[in-house]
């Protein structure tokens, strides 16, 4: 798919290079794609912090069912990174 669409970029930038200086027409083009890139990576971010808070919640519950003690510390630190 990428191979498709990059294709399909370059296509657009060299028929639109008579009309517009290539550099910026490339430019412009790249941004478009770093902007888009971006919310993807802040979309999945935010997906997979909801993912991790609700499987906290469940085991959390789950635990306090079995009549196991809940610790906040070994809930959100078994599955919490930021060092990536």
């Amino acid at each position: 798919m990428t191979g498709v669409v990059g294709a399909a970029a370059y296509e657009a930038l060299r028929k639109t290079a008579v009309k517009v200086p290539l550099r910026e027409a490339t430019v412009a083009t790249t941004a478009w794609g770093l902007r888009g890139l971006r919310t993807a990576e802040r979309k999945a971010q935010q997906s997979s912090e909801q993912a991790r808070l609700t499987l906290a919640d469940v085991i959390a519950e789950a635990k306090e069912r079995i009549g196991e003690d809940v610790s906040l510390s070994q809930v959100a630190g078994g599955c919490h990174d930021h060092d990536r």
